[in-house]
């Protein structure tokens, strides 16, 4: 198979993979508690990247700086996070539209960007303005879209994402990308499986209560959604432009739309294809804008900054 050929697989196998983890969040959270699933979700992801770099690199591999630990600690707790109101939310707004408020993230963080003082390109803050009227469509209230507070707490997890994968390469997190994401999974999902044990009964952790494709969608997001996903994403980043990895921004919420429609039996509105439309064109302009200049990969080498956080 030809260089070019193998990029393809391997974008292909991003696009599919992680615009279907929404079915999957939305499939596991039916009969797992949120909290306690998400929190199992990344404690083996966790616990799998560290096997992995024991297997390939030994024990000395693990060894980081207090500071460093301390900010995976905070990135952990930030994406992690994110990720299990998404377990709570999807029960209540369709995965498609869940995807889309998601593809915000780079319009987020290019937000944090302006705050934080710096000076992005011009037209790619004219995409902040076109993303962000596409998000207020989505969110507002009426149109059979899903009650508001469960929308508004879709957008905050949008924003909890947006600022681990903006503090993300600012602060000192491991160099080593695979460590990073090791610690990162680790303490954030220790964190909220621990949270999830202290608020849930004991008849909702009851594993026999939990559905088979509940079981099913947590595996999948664990073995494929991550596993497979990251190590393809890994591979990509090593072997292709990076603008052209960036386009999972866009096409994952394709994904999701289209796996809600077919297998949920959900209804694309003309407001939600009005919203999607102005989201999407913003992201590609915000993704595109900001690869040509070089701030889409933080020094750490983890997934672009300005691209929707780490799927791990």
């Amino acid at each position: 198979m030809s260089h070019r050929a193998q990029v393809w697989v391997a974008l292909w196998i991003v696009y599919i993979v992680w615009g279907s983890t929404y079915l999957g969040i939305e499939l596991a959270g039916e009969t797992i508690p949120a909290v306690f699933g998400a929190g199992v979700r990344f404690t083996l992801v966790g616990l799998i990247v560290f096997g992995l770099v024991l297997w390939r690199r030994g024990l000395a591999a693990l060894k980081v700086r207090r500071a460093e630990l301390a900010s995976a600690a905070l990135i952990g707790l930030l994406l992690p996070g994110a990720n299990s109101i998404l377990f709570i939310t999807e029960q209540k707004v369709p995965i498609g539209l869940t995807s889309l408020i998601i593809a915000s993230v780079p319009l987020w963080v290019l937000l944090f960007r302006l705050a934080a003082g710096e000076r992005p390109d011009r037209i790619a803050s004219l995409g902040l303005l076109v993303g962000f009227a596409g998000i207020v469509l989505l969110v507002r209230p009426g149109g059979g879209s899903g009650p508001l507070g469960y929308l508004l707490l879709t957008v905050l997890a949008a924003i909890s994402w947006a600022f681990g994968s903006f503090l993300s390469p600012r602060i000192p997190v491991p160099k080593d990308a695979l460590v990073a994401t090791g610690y990162e999974t680790l303490i954030g999902g220790l964190v909220l499986t621990v949270i999830g044990l202290a608020t849930t009964s004991a008849s909702e952790l009851d594993p026999s209560g939990w559905s088979t494709r509940s079981v099913f969608g947590l595996v999948y997001l664990i073995l494929v959604g991550s596993v497979v996903g990251y190590t393809a994403y890994a591979w990509l980043l090593a072997n292709a432009p990076i603008a052209q990895v960036s386009t999972y921004a866009y096409v994952n919420p394709v994904i999701a739309i289209a796996l809600g429609v077919i297998v949920l039996d959900e209804t694309i509105t003309a407001r939600i294809i009005a919203g999607a439309v102005l989201i999407l064109i913003a992201v590609a302009i915000v993704v595109r804008r900001e690869s040509e200049s070089g701030e889409l990969v933080g020094p750490d080498g983890h997934p672009a900054e300005l691209a929707p956080a780490r799927r791990t």
